[in-house]
């Protein structure tokens, strides 16, 4: 399937690692079309090539599809083949997803990245330290790699890194496949994958102005067990900024092996995940994985500031990659929160929770234990323990970026943001805790779950209400954000309730009945069931770039099906 034209987003991206004023004049937005890719290697020269059609025998291929004009949502599928070894499939899955969604990537990377840390960036020394840092850390994560190539935690983070390049290469279309050890532009795609991370680490690294202002809610999470455990689902809002909104659901069907040493596969070879331009992991997070697991995470921070110190460069892994390498070696859900917690950078600091299908059956009400784990992690800290008899007597979970764990609420400060702020803080007091205990019986099927994990009604709810803003009603306190509502002249006692481009950007749901084929309900754009729809261009931020946005975001929700 050949375009026919020059692809000028990917060329001007590839001028000084995407800063040139230039190109953000002239490059393209036209929209992406249903594409076929794939990587194939010439059986005599060895030579690596991207075609954009499907050829028989690739190594790896994928297929793109843009629908976000209708649905709000663009799907991709990768897929690798066995026959080559694990190296080769990791490189040309990224490396042919590069390819296939770089229109988006570029535009993604406009409307997010686009001068963090580049040339015109205002913390010069920050970035600085920043580079620095990551520099270290990938460092000593190559030489762990290179000192335990047997090691199947070392093998699955040297993959995901092979992953990463050949989505950059891909890109780029200069293919170069490594054949020792390699490097990564630290500023470069490495800025997607580290976007939670990111958070935390301006913070360690005192960065003046940081990313997240206090109190800012990172996702709504809602486990719900139906009456009579005949049901089990399991949902998760995204709450970012609405720059973040072009988005990508995925499924990868990777054929990796656990180690060099083993013939069998990963057990979380396939995985589908909402996810973002550019990631090759999900960052929202919520996966579906052929493990029988669902993983999913609200971020809880860290507001202790003597807890940094435990953020450095040597000894940690990344909290995107541990996430990668848990999803894909994991059998059981402890198995998950084993993997997970080691080499603990204490950066995305999030409540994980870690759903095991293989232990639930519908009606089934003789459950011990297994079916679901719970884990926090701030820096020098990871606690977490089975939740499943807690899951049994309440009915439901539900997870909105407060600590559970009384040694991690503590540890973090949260009992201090308690006493200064008052119970908003607090585990029980939260308004997103008090409308989940209200309204979570009310969930009997699907329909009523998507309406309670898209609900905000904040200004007729009580429970919305912030006695000490003017005015009181807050958009901000319900299961789905909608901050942009808030008056801009307002008062606010702290910055998560201001007025800001910020809210519940989505909406997935699984259950026993879908995980099985990897599908989900989903939605994307800020909830308007209740409220006015967000519209780019009657909003106070319509001067923010939001290259491959639709205007109005009404969409409603669709039900994600993959090819057989």
């Amino acid at each position: 399937m050949a375009h026919g034209h020059v692809n000028m987003e990917r060329l001007c991206a590839t001028v000084t690692v995407f800063w040139t004023v230039l190109c953000v004049l002239v490059a393209k937005t036209e929209p992406v079309r249903a594409d076929l890719w794939s990587a194939v290697i010439d059986a005599k020269s060895g030579q690596i090539s991207l075609l954009d059609e499907y050829r028989e025998g690739s190594v790896a291929w994928a297929n793109f599809t843009d629908d976000i004009q209708n649905s709000g949502w663009t799907f991709l599928e990768v897929t690798t083949n066995s026959q080559y070894n694990d190296s080769l499939q990791a490189y040309l899955a990224g490396a042919v997803e590069g390819a296939a969604t770089s229109q988006l990537i570029y535009k993604h990377w406009m409307n997010t990245l686009m001068n963090y840390c580049g040339p015109y960036a205002s913390e010069a020394t920050y970035c600085e330290r920043l580079k620095a840092f990551i520099t270290a850390n990938l460092q000593w994560v190559q030489e762990q790699i290179q000192s335990q190539p047997n090691s199947p935690y070392w093998y699955q983070v040297r993959l995901a890194l092979l992953q990463l390049k050949g989505l950059e290469d891909g890109y780029n279309s200069q293919l170069s496949f490594p054949l020792g050890s390699f490097s990564l532009n630290p500023f470069g795609f490495l800025l997607f994958q580290l976007g939670g991370d990111l958070e935390d680490l301006e913070s360690a690294l005192n960065k003046s102005s940081q990313t997240r202002p206090l109190g800012s809610g990172s996702c709504s999470a809602l486990i719900k067990l139906l009456p009579n455990n005949k049901e089990l689902l399991v949902a998760h809002d995204t709450w970012n900024n609405y720059q973040s909104m072009l988005r990508i659901m995925k499924k990868y069907m990777f054929a990796f092996s656990a180690s060099p040493l083993d013939n069998f596969s990963i057990p979380g070879k396939t995985q589908a995940f909402s996810s973002y331009p550019g990631s090759i992991f999900s960052g929202d997070d919520f996966y579906i994985l052929s493990s029988g697991l669902v993983t999913l995470e609200t971020t809880i921070g860290n507001s202790n500031p003597d807890l940094w110190k435990f953020v450095q460069p040597t000894g940690s892994v990344m909290e995107w990659l541990r996430n990668i390498v848990a999803n894909r070696l994991s059998v059981t859900a402890k198995d998950w929160a084993e993997i997970f917690s080691k080499y603990n950078s204490g950066t995305y600091n999030n409540q994980w929770m870690i759903v095991d299908y293989n232990h639930f059956s519908p009606g089934k009400t003789d459950i011990k234990e297994e079916l679901f784990v719970v884990l926090e992690q701030i820096p020098g800290k990871v606690v977490y323990a089975d939740k499943t008899q807690e899951l049994l007597k309440t009915g439901y979970w539900a997870s909105f970026n407060i600590p559970y764990y009384v040694e991690i609420f503590n540890t973090s400060g949260c009992n201090e943001l308690v006493e200064k702020y008052g119970p908003w803080f607090s585990l029980d007091q939260n308004p997103r805790a008090q409308i989940f205990r209200r309204n979570q019986s009310d969930v009997t099927d699907v329909d009523s779950m998507v309406r309670l994990m898209r609900y905000n009604n904040f200004k007729q709810d009580p429970l919305s209400l912030c006695e000490t803003c003017d005015p009181q009603p807050n958009g901000e306190n319900s299961i789905s954000a909608r901050s942009d509502l808030n008056p801009a002249n307002g008062t606010y006692p702290f910055g998560a309730l201001h007025q800001r481009s910020h809210g519940g950007t989505d909406m997935k749901l699984t259950s026993y009945g879908m995980f099985r084929q990897y599908e989900m309900l989903a939605v994307n754009g800020p909830t308007w069931d209740q409220l006015p729809p967000f519209q780019w261009s009657t909003s106070p931020y319509k001067d923010l770039l939001h290259m491959g946005h639709p205007d109005r975001w009404v969409f409603k929700p669709i039900r994600v099906t993959w090819a057989p």
